[in-house]
């Protein structure tokens, strides 16, 4: 008997969304920040670069949910929304000087709203409730 294709709720696809979108304003606000050569964008650059990359696992986690990875989502989409506010809240002290951070800061907002959301969607397997 062939398995039943996950269904995916609005929650979920826009948080796949958001953590591609993050993922990228991330990688940008880095390497613009490394382009700068500004000691006092070092942790912005660590903060970016690894929200980044949690952005992207928790994306594609998401969009590959199977029941391997699925009790793993939850607390995958939680830790990547503490991620993105602390990446978020570190580009605020930079946006006055640095647009980009301003734009990152903007998507990492935009992406824990979505993971939170997601998060709250699914159930405690991965999966909608009730399916």
């Amino acid at each position: 008997m062939p398995a039943r294709p996950l269904r995916f709720d609005a929650p979920v696809l826009h948080a796949i969304e958001a953590c591609h979108v993050c993922a990228e304003a991330c990688i940008l606000c880095a390497d613009t920040s490394l382009d700068e050569a500004a000691a006092s964008l070092a942790r912005c650059i660590r903060l970016a670069l690894d929200c980044a990359e949690a952005c992207s696992t928790t994306g594609a986690a998401m969009a590959q949910r199977t029941p391997a990875n699925g009790a793993l989502l939850r607390p995958m989409a939680e830790t990547c929304a503490a991620l993105c506010e602390a990446c978020a809240a570190e580009c605020d002290l930079h946006v006055d000087e640095h647009d980009h951070c301003r734009l990152c800061a903007e998507a990492c907002r935009a992406c824990a709203r979505a993971c939170r959301a997601a998060a709250m969607s699914l159930g405690p397997n991965g999966l909608l409730p009730g399916k």
